[in-house]
């Protein structure tokens, strides 16, 4: 067997024992289930013929209030026969909500949000908090990043919670402004947005910002660190020319003791500055500078002006070093379009893509989601993808075969059809990824929950007309308990089948 492949086979086969844990019982600490964002979730029973059978669970409650982009987590405390919904909005709230009735467990207010009028552009109203939080069990705490407004300066708040009763801990929340200025930065809180999910390794909980909507003001790509134990214990990583950000909702992707995330178009440089990229920082966000440790495009620059973002979404590690002479591969997708693959123990610099094709009509967003199919990885992106194999009208969901021999290949596994955007995930019904489903939302669109056969693209939910209100355009799923769960305005929606 090739090395290429022995790699992305053994790195499935793992992945199908260790991260996407059975979420009939275990905890879901972060966005899409795991630092590699694989979205993967085994959930013990869930068949396809099942699938059709899906439905609202008529009396769970949900009731929260504020506009919800982040993606909910889900804790489940070994003293307690239950679990607990953690959802935060855009009203600067967060809330506990009990996984079988829905109902209020607890709720923290942080503070009150920023109004969009106050900012010299950007697209939420009010902005609160988007970001998905980062959850550790050990020391059962919830981390989030808060917009809040303070006089006429709003700032970023990093907010440490306990998961019990959502009292805020010893030590937090963290000004991040104010931490910059300790170790010689200058964060612009004003300008920066907090989109990307969280991500703890290492004992550090890291936060990645990017802009506002609209490219407005002075801002970077910043990637920040607080020690979970000391939080004056502060590491912090900025793009060197404006712009720059890191806004994908899966935000910060783990493995190997690096982090590795996105970054999108820079402003008013002639020679790359950090943007357009895939870059890996070890754990004290150090940068090496050496071509090993970032991705570009060759034509980064174009990418710069056509506001054609690599970092819409976020990094996807897709194999692990598994011998000699292996290839761990990580996949980039970007708003033009392109899928890259590319080595992640050595991105290779400027142009350094393994493979490079264009794979969608239009930009690829929100967070893509994996799975593995024989000897292949299968992508799932919402996306208008291109060389669909199986005949199907208004393309919005695209699965990508990533093949390992004879040499890295991209090619179009099928298609899929809806109304709307979101990110897609996938479920299995066991450890061995039987029954592959593919699921989304059609948000802003046909609002209505979608799930797919991972293998032949066939829509298993065709028949279910249940449509939700309030959904927002990077609406991710959430499996948990044996159910699927879905954040919108005002509601959190519970489905079961």
């Amino acid at each position: 067997m090739k090395p290429v492949l022995i790699a992305l086979t053994c790195f499935l086969m793992l992945g199908a024992a260790l991260a996407q844990a059975d979420s009939n019982t275990l905890s879901v600490a972060e966005y899409h289930n795991g630092p590699d964002r694989s979205g993967h979730y085994v959930v013990s029973g869930l068949t396809w013929d099942r699938v059709r059978n899906i439905h609202a669970v008529a009396d769970f409650r949900g009731d929260i209030q504020g506009h919800v982009y982040a993606q909910p987590l889900y804790w489940h405390s070994s003293s307690s026969s239950g679990g607990l919904l953690i959802v935060a909005t855009e009203d600067d709230a967060v809330y506990a909500l009990d996984s079988r009735t829905g109902a209020v467990v607890w709720k923290k207010s942080l503070g009150s949000p920023v109004s969009s009028s106050s900012l010299s552009c950007g697209n939420i109203e009010p902005l609160g908090i988007t970001g998905t939080p980062v959850i550790d069990a050990g020391l059962q705490a919830v981390y989030l990043d808060a917009f809040v407004r303070q006089s006429d300066d709003p700032q970023h708040l990093i907010f440490g919670l306990s998961l019990r009763d959502g009292s805020t801990l010893p030590g937090w929340p963290v000004n991040v402004s104010t931490a910059a200025q300790r170790i010689g930065l200058h964060f612009n809180s004003r300008d920066q947005d907090q989109r990307g999910a969280l991500t703890i390794a290492g004992g550090r909980m890291y936060v990645p910002y990017g802009g506002h909507f609209g490219d407005c003001g002075v801002y970077h790509g910043w990637i920040v660190g607080v020690s979970l134990q000391d939080t004056k214990n502060v590491v912090a990583w900025e793009t060197r020319a404006r712009g720059g950000g890191i806004w994908a909702p899966g935000g910060v992707s783990y493995a190997d003791q690096s982090l590795f995330f996105a970054t999108g178009n820079t402003m008013a440089t002639w020679w790359w500055s950090d943007g357009e990229a895939v870059i890996r920082l070890g754990l004290d966000l150090e940068s090496s500078g050496l071509s090993r440790d970032f991705f570009a495009p060759r034509d980064w620059r174009e990418l710069d002006d056509n506001d054609a973002d690599l970092g819409g979404t976020a990094p996807l590690l897709l194999s692990g070093p598994s011998g000699r002479g292996s290839v761990p591969l990580l996949l980039a997708l970007g708003k033009d379009g392109k899928a890259y693959l590319v080595d992640w123990q050595n991105l290779g610099g400027i142009g350094g893509a393994l493979v490079a094709r264009t794979v969608s009509g239009g930009p690829i967003r929100t967070a893509p989601a994996t799975f593995r199919l024989g000897d292949n990885a299968l992508v799932a992106f919402q996306g208008e993808g291109i060389d669909c194999p199986n005949s199907v009208e208004n393309v919005r969901l695209t699965v990508l075969r990533i093949s390992g021999e004879p040499k890295p290949g991209i090619g179009t596994a099928w298609c899929g059809s809806f109304e709307g955007e979101g990110a897609p995930i996938v479920t299995t019904s066991d450890d061995n990824g039987a029954n592959p489903i593919v699921w989304i939302v059609g948000a802003e669109g046909d609002n209505r929950l979608h799930g797919y056969r991972g293998d032949t693209g066939e829509e298993l939910t065709k028949a279910t007309g249940e449509t939700m209100q309030g959904l927002r355009h990077f609406v991710t799923i959430l499996a948990a308990e044996g159910n699927l769960y879905v954040a919108a305005d005002d509601r959190v929606y519970a489905f079961a089948f």
